[in-house]
C-alpha cells in the first residue's frame, strides 16, 4: 500500500520519488501558524503533526508522512516571505551569517504518531545588494522558507553546509526512509 505524503511541496515529492518510495499526495488543509512561544524545533514538529493528523483522520489505516521546514537565525524563525521586499530583507539578514534549517517530520498511522526533527547549519556568503536584488527578481525566494532554495539558484548564496543537504531542500529523506523501515516495504 502506498504511503500518503501530506504536503503540497514539489521538492518533497521529488525527494521521495528519488528514494523509490511509492506514495500518493494529499494536500492537508491545516493552519500552519504557531504561537510565538515555540522555538523553531518545536514549531516544525507541531506543524508536521498537525498536517499528519489532519490527513490521517481522513484516511484511517493508512501511513501518513508530513513535514515542515523553517529557517532560524539567532532564534528568530524566518518563514516564507510574503513579497519581494520581505524576501530581500530576509536575505540581508542571512548575508554573511550561519543559520539553522529545521525540518519537523511526523509519521502517523491510526493513532500512533512518531515525529522527529533534523537540523542543518548553512553559512551564506556576504551578499551585495545587487546579488540580493538579482536573486529576488528570479521569483525563486517567494515560496521558500528563509527566502532561498538551495536546490535552485539559491545555491549561489551558500558558502558552506554542515549536515543533511536534503533537509535544507525540505525533507531529510535518508532519515525518513530509516524511520519507515518495518512499516513500509522498501
Amino acid at each position: 500500500m502506498k504511503i500518503i505524503l501530506a504536503s503540497a511541496s514539489p521538492r518533497r515529492k521529488e525527494l521521495l520519488e528519488k528514494a523509490g518510495i511509492e506514495f500518493e499526495t494529499v494536500v492537508p488543509e491545516t493552519d500552519e501558524t504557531v504561537t510565538g512561544s515555540l522555538n523553531a524545533e518545536e514549531a516544525v514538529v507541531t506543524i508536521a503533526k498537525r498536517k499528519a493528523q489532519t490527513v490521517a483522520a481522513e484516511y484511517p489505516g493508512r501511513l501518513v508522512l508530513a513535514a515542515d521546514t523553517v529557517v532560524a537565525l539567532d532564534g528568530e524563525i524566518l518563514g516564507k516571505p510574503l513579497n519581494k521586499a520581505q524576501a530581500a530583507e530576509m536575505l540581508r539578514h542571512l548575508s554573511g551569517k550561519t543559520h539553522s534549517v529545521y525540518t519537523g517530520v511526523c509519521i502517523a498511522e491510526n493513532r500512533e504518531i512518531r515525529s522527529f526533527t533534523q537540523m542543518t547549519r548553512v553559512k551564506f556568503y556576504d551578499l551585495t545588494q545587487d546579488e540580493i536584488d538579482a536573486y529576488v527578481r528570479t521569483g525563486e525566494p517567494i515560496d521558500k522558507a528563509g527566502a532561498y532554495g538551495i536546490q535552485g539558484r539559491g545555491c549561489l548564496l551558500v558558502e558552506s553546509i554542515e549536515g543533511d543537504y536534503f533537509n535544507v531542500v525540505g525533507l531529510p529523506v535518508a532519515r525518513v526512509v530509516r524511520a519507515l523501515k518495518g512499516r513500509y516495504k522498501l
